[in-house]
């Protein structure tokens, strides 16, 4: 945001300072003897995603002998603790890998170089106008998306098909999806989906399909307590139809498949984004299938291609040239990208997806089909959310809790939620 550039890393000058004078410090971009380059480059992510990587990094030293890359990786959690540390010292790794909420917050704080700056290097061309844009602040391209994903709703097969209630189909409307999940309940013996009241990324796609947005392009709220009424009145509704989850399961909602009423066996769908839904398949071994999320009235979509991670270049590199090299090289690449596969997302670069969507297998697969299904037809990402969307989600939840507890009705915790958001964003 303008006016916040250098919000909460204003010690990056005097930490690099320090750092250069003390003994064996690491610092972004160091060289060693003979002139070759070592960079550092770290990732969140699982052993598979990790193994795949350090492939791919050992064929770009092998095309650029001049550079050496030092690698880390981890859990997400301990991976976003670890790269607040790092950034607050002014020592964030030459390359590192964002999630879209961290968009705004490095930028604004001065730590992503402008990524613009080495346009000579880093080709942006094959990627989508408008999913390239979700890494940019103030209009400057400070990460660049790495992979994609959408919200799907995910099902379970055979209790669908058993039901006889038709299967869900390109295009249908959030009443007609309340009218499937209604009939779910009734024929299959349990509800039909998770309540999706307590889920932010569900407003918003419900919120898109009606002309409006989660956020305003400055990062103030984009809808009203009427709005947020509305949808929660609408799956409050459903709830106490017995057509979605009892709070007593939503409240055990905590990120994984796992603990869904879908995976635990106690409704027949869930909303969740695509890739992850491949934990569904050791949960449900009849088989899941993946469905487009449900549109507006007037039938248009509110769900969109979201990256499902980014790639960044530190502002304190020392050296820009060949941390952008290394950039483009994982996204532009054929060798890295039939190495990488489909372990952060459907591949970004147009080409690159064309030719390796076809030798992709399994759940990987799937998600590649529907992401074709829906090629065309959707509106372009919003921006990366403000710094306090992260917080948000939580309060988003927790305000939802009331009312399918039945402690507040929808009006009051809608109009309690966007005090405290308003109030959240303008911190």
């Amino acid at each position: 945001m303008p006016g916040h550039r250098t919000k909460g890393f204003c010690a990056s000058a005097v930490a690099l300072a320090l750092c250069a004078l003390a003994a064996g410090c690491g610092g972004s971009g160091e060289s060693v003897g003979g002139g070759k380059v070592v960079l550092r480059y770290t990732w969140w992510g699982n052993p598979d995603r990790a193994e795949r990587t350090e492939q791919a990094v050992a064929l770009f030293e092998k095309q650029h002998p001049n550079i050496s890359i030092r690698t880390s990786f981890s859990g997400y959690d301990a991976y976003k603790q670890k790269l607040a540390v790092q950034a607050t010292g002014g020592d964030a790794p030459d390359v590192m890998q964002l999630d879209y909420r961290q968009i705004d917050q490095y930028a604004s704080g001065g730590v992503l170089l402008d990524l613009a700056e080495q346009k000579a290097v880093l080709r942006t061309s094959e990627i989508d106008s408008g999913l390239l844009a979700t890494g940019r602040v103030d209009d400057v391209q400070y990460a660049i998306p790495q992979g994609r994903g959408t919200e799907t709703v995910v099902y379970d097969v055979k209790t669908w098909k058993d039901s006889g209630v038709p299967l869900p189909r390109a295009g249908w409307t959030w009443s007609q999806w309340a009218d499937s999940v209604r009939e779910l309940a009734q024929r299959a013996g349990r509800p039909g989906a998770t309540d999706p009241g307590q889920s932010e990324d569900a407003f918003e796609v419900w919120l898109r399909g009606r002309g409006k947005a989660l956020y305003t392009k400055d990062g103030g709220l984009g809808f009203t307590a009427d709005d947020l009424t509305k949808w929660w009145t609408f799956t409050d509704r459903l709830r106490r139809e017995g057509a979605v989850s009892p709070a007593e399961q939503t409240t055990q909602l905590d990120g994984s498949v796992e603990n869904t009423p879908l995976g635990r066996g106690k409704a027949v769908s869930d909303m969740n984004w695509d890739a992850p839904s491949s934990g569904y398949l050791a949960l449900i071994p009849t088989g899941t299938e993946l469905a487009p999320m449900p549109s507006g009235s007037d039938g248009t979509p509110g769900q969109y291609f979201k990256p499902s991670m980014f790639l960044g270049v530190s502002a304190h590199t020392s050296h820009a040239k060949e941390a952008a090299q290394l950039v483009d090289f994982l996204l532009n690449d054929d060798a890295a990208a039939k190495i990488l596969g489909a372990t952060r997302g459907i591949p970004v670069n147009e080409s690159i997806r064309e030719e390796t969507t076809p030798l992709l297998k399994d759940f990987d697969k799937t998600v590649a089909d529907y992401q074709a299904s829906l090629e065309g037809k959707l509106k372009d990402p919003p921006q990366a959310p403000p710094s306090g969307d992260n917080a948000l989600q939580s309060t988003f939840q927790r305000d939802y809790d009331q009312v399918s507890y039945e402690r507040m009705s929808p009006r009051e915790a809608a109009e309690n939620y966007v005090t405290e958001a308003k109030a959240e964003l303008r911190s």
